[in-house]
């Protein structure tokens, strides 16, 4: 269980199964500094290695979800050098992957405007539900930069040949057209945002945690298997899956028509 503390970039709450963890940078658009990510990094790492918490609810304070990198920040790194750089940048790449591999479901809360590194924070989580009002845009490109880090969870959640005019162009998206990309799930009106998410959360705490956590593991190994390893692999998962005590449960409350002993 994470304790009560004072975040300088982030805030944490916990309720009801549920952790909520803002961005908390308003007056900069919760653009990410080295703090920020150490913060994340501290959060997710925590919640991790923590059954309590069912699902994890990732959102923005203010107007925006992320503007992407802090200019700050970007100031200083201009000046670093190549291993510097490389140094900083794989503690984002590691964030990133952290948050991709969680054992518990991520849902985005896009409030608002995901830019650059924003938009790959909403890529690496699961479900990303957002605003009528949020953009999105891979605009390194702008800054004679590319989308490095998130790359591998944006093209893994979007697909390469979207991503080739994306990446390229750095155009700004609408929350629309990111549904239609599939980097978000479901766009609602802003005063709909926390009900739908709300519904989301539901859905996922019905479901049995462990499963939950399986579901991932499947989604982030298979498609990199070859077909000969996926039958092993898979085969072996839910042997296991319907011996373990979760998986009794829920079978034994689905054949008594009772709901499992996990949505108590």
């Amino acid at each position: 269980m994470i304790k009560k503390q004072s975040f300088e970039t982030i805030s944490y709450s916990f309720k009801d199964q549920i952790a909520t963890i803002t961005l908390n940078r308003p007056e900069v658009h919760n653009a990410f500094n080295e703090v920020m990510i150490a913060e994340l990094t501290e959060v997710f790492k925590k919640i991790s290695e923590d059954e309590v918490v069912r699902v994890v609810v990732l959102t923005g304070k203010g107007r925006s979800f992320s503007a992407g990198a802090d200019l700050n920040w970007m100031k200083k790194m201009k000046d670093y050098s190549y291993q510097q750089n490389l140094a900083d940048s794989l503690k984002l790449a590691e964030l990133f992957y952290l948050m991709y591999s969680l054992p518990q479901p991520i849902i985005a809360r896009v409030n608002g405007a995901a830019i650059g590194g924003g938009t790959g924070l909403v890529a690496v989580c699961d479900i990303a539900i957002a605003s009528e009002n949020a953009k999105f845009s891979l605009s390194e490109v702008k800054l004679g930069l590319v989308p490095a880090c998130i790359s591998p969870y944006v093209i893994r959640k979007v697909g390469e040949g979207k991503c080739r005019e994306f990446f390229l162009t750095g155009e700004r998206l609408s929350a629309q057209k990111a549904l239609e990309l599939g980097l978000v799930n479901r766009v609602v009106p802003p005063e709909s945002l926390d009900q739908a998410v709300q519904e989301k959360v539901n859905q996922l705490l019905s479901s049995g945690p462990k499963a939950l956590a399986m579901c991932k593991k499947l989604l982030k190994n298979v498609p990199s298997m070859s077909f000969e390893k996926a039958k092993t692999y898979t085969a072996d998962m839910i042997a296991q899956m319907r011996i373990g005590d979760e998986g009794q449960e829920g079978m034994n409350a689905f054949l008594e028509k009772r709901k499992p002993k996990w949505t108590e």
